[in-house]
């Protein structure tokens, strides 16, 4: 495959199939250099075509909770040791509960 700008899906397959080709790739390589720009490329084609919004607080909240195996009163308690008021941790309770 000759490096390229990635203009459309067709591109973009033809790169993500390339740069699975050359994963392994010894270090120190001519192939390494295509790998790592072909890599930028197609996380370039990405960023424009596929964005990936960034998550809702409420799902950045569960998030937190489940990767760290942490009940939902632990997290509100270290709220509350933090100054958050128990006003606002009710409302983001009840936004979390009609959502």
């Amino acid at each position: 495959m000759n490096l390229k700008p990635i203009k459309n899906e067709k591109d973009y397959q033809l790169a993500i199939k390339e740069i699975e080709r050359l994963f392994d790739i010894q270090n120190n390589t001519e192939e390494l250099e295509k790998l790592d720009i072909l890599t930028t490329l197609v996380e370039a084609y990405e960023k424009d075509n596929y964005p990936i919004e960034p998550p809702s607080p409420i799902a950045s909240i569960l998030y937190y909770l489940e990767s760290r195996n942490q009940g939902i009163s632990v997290f509100i308690e270290n709220l509350k040791c933090q100054g958050v008021s128990e006003e606002i941790i009710n409302t983001a309770l009840n936004a979390m509960t009609q959502s």
